[in-house]
């Protein structure tokens, strides 16, 4: 025969049980919304840079000059398209684009900062602007401030 104090505590423990998962999957979720934030929120500038790489691979020389927002028939007024092949072309330092090696990513309020390695020569950082996608040479090595090193720290952890 039940008794009057069998299913004492039962809903407590229930709704115990059931606030603990939200509180879990609320948490799951902040941790990984704010995860794919960081980690997605240079993938449009990250694309450019790539494209601007593959360009040079295959020796579109004019598809990566339009990249950097000029054409033949308008082109920079400081960075002309022979300036462009001489710094860019095959005899140049960075003619070898497929050994390209984006070292690392710093987000600004206005556009993104790579670092790119060559084998043989020196870094260069270039500048891709949020809006427009438009590459140039970065004003900075790095972008001004405090960094947070996400990027570098999950590749470090996860690398061997």
């Amino acid at each position: 025969m039940p008794g009057f104090l069998d299913n004492y505590g039962v809903a407590d423990e229930r709704r115990g049980r059931i606030v603990k998962r939200v509180v879990i999957l609320g948490l799951a979720i902040l941790v990984l919304s704010t995860a794919g934030y960081f980690y997605f929120r240079t993938w449009r500038q990250e694309k450019v840079v790539n494209q601007f790489l593959t360009a040079l691979s295959q020796q579109d020389f004019q598809g990566a000059y339009k990249m950097w927002g000029c054409t033949q028939d308008t082109p920079g007024k400081y960075y002309p398209p022979e300036k462009f092949t001489q710094e860019w072309g095959p005899s140049a330092p960075y003619s070898n684009a497929s050994a390209a090696k984006i070292d690392n990513i710093d987000y600004c309020d206005e556009g993104v900062v790579f670092k790119i390695s060559y084998p043989k020569a020196d870094p260069v950082a270039l500048w891709v602007e949020n809006g427009s996608g438009v590459i140039s040479y970065a004003p900075w090595p790095r972008c001004p401030g405090r960094h947070w090193q996400f990027r570098q720290f999950f590749k470090g952890l996860f690398s061997s």
